[in-house]
């Protein structure tokens, strides 16, 4: 399946259905009164969450959703049906925006969370609803509301609690791969992650935590270069970064410290608060540094390199050294957790946050008069 994480879309709610001004004529029954009934309120737009769905590919060719209009109202005191509403299903972590304002509307983070988009116009008054003791016949009926028409930039941030981020060939997929589910294509050429991948690592029966690999980074991605700016947005919920390094890179040219604070600068560049995110060293690859110059090299990388935090020494290949890499990832992500009551499984936002704007029947409309 394509990986998409930006779309934009075109969503329109259902208009109201027009007012009905009718009189009830009925053998023996003169001045029967009026019987006219409102016209039923167009069709919402929703977005829920859903966790099954990982890509936004099916907006890339479905752009336009429009609900279906409210049914006019009719004589006999019937009322006109609702439109009925348009559910847009959407993965988790996927923010929505106005295309135009770029003004934030919502952000789906739990699984079935259900969010109102557009707001369906209210249905107009049929003569009955302006029946009065002085004014016993009314001619007077008003048309349906319109809905809502919005344009939507559609942007998904994946849900993670633990980022990847480094050079290519770092050998981030090969750590995702051993620690994780996760099978993402992994070959000794750089840019062979294309996507972000996902995986869940598994401490426990009941304990684990999501690790998200994203294309390595190069020296200008801030500026565009490369592949990894375009995904640098999926690190930005994740709650610890792991700093992947090659230690043993194949060209002796290649200096990791130089590296390393090039992609920390690069980090700086793209977003500050990426930047001040609690941020581990992983220094990977070192099956292949002889076993007696390893703790001279370590000491030299983190002396020039002036790094005070957590530092962990792994070879992803032979899997030396990640589980207790994975012990204390559990550990700090455990301690950051948020434990929401045991009895709530669904959040649902309130609608009339997103529903100030819409249109609602108003007494000095000049459709009353």
């Amino acid at each position: 399946m394509k990986f998409v994480d930006e779309v934009t879309i075109d969503v329109t709610a259902g208009n109201g259905g027009a007012g009905c001004a009718s009189f009830r004529r009925e053998k023996f029954i003169p001045f029967g009164g009026p019987d006219g009934g409102n016209g039923g309120r167009g069709g919402h737009v929703y977005a829920v969450g859903d966790r099954n769905l990982n890509t936004l590919v099916d907006f890339r060719y479905t752009r336009r959703h429009e609900a279906r209009n409210g049914e006019a109202g009719r004589g006999s005191d019937q009322f006109g049906a609702a439109g009925d509403d348009v559910v847009l299903r959407m993965p988790v972590g996927t923010m929505i925006l106005d295309a135009e304002t770029g003004e934030k509307l919502a952000e789906l983070l739990v699984h079935g969370e259900r969010v109102l988009i557009a707001k369906g116009g209210d249905g107009g008054f049929g003569n009955l609803h302006f029946k009065t003791s002085t004014n016993r016949a009314p001619r007077q009926k008003t048309p349906g509301w319109p809905g809502e028409v919005k344009s939507l930039r559609l942007e998904l941030r994946v849900l993670a609690d633990v980022g990847l981020l480094g050079m290519p060939n770092a050998g981030k997929s090969t750590l995702i791969a051993a620690i994780s589910n996760a099978r993402p294509k992994i070959a000794d050429y750089p840019f062979t992650t294309l996507h972000p991948n996902l995986g869940v690592v598994r401490v426990g029966p009941s304990q684990s935590f999501v690790v998200a690999d994203i294309p390595g980074l190069i020296e200008g991605a801030s500026e565009g270069a490369g592949l990894g700016h375009l995904f640098l947005r999926h690190l930005q919920r994740t709650r610890l970064l792991l700093h992947v390094i090659d230690f043993a890179p194949f060209d002796d040219n290649v200096d990791p410290v130089a590296q390393a604070k090039a992609i920390v600068k690069e980090l700086k560049k793209y977003d500050e608060s990426l930047y001040e995110k609690t941020r581990w060293l992983v220094l990977n690859k070192l099956d292949m540094v002889p076993a007696e110059e390893r703790a001279g090299r370590v000491k030299d990388f983190l002396k020039r390199m002036k790094w005070k935090g957590p530092v962990f020494e792994i070879s992803a290949l032979t899997r030396e050294g990640c589980e207790p890499l994975i012990r204390a990832i559990y550990q700090h992500v455990a301690s950051l957790q948020d434990h929401p009551p045991e009895d709530v499984d669904v959040r649902f936002l309130p609608t009339e946050d997103l529903s100030e704007a819409a249109p609602k029947p108003d007494a000095d409309d000049p459709r009353f008069r």
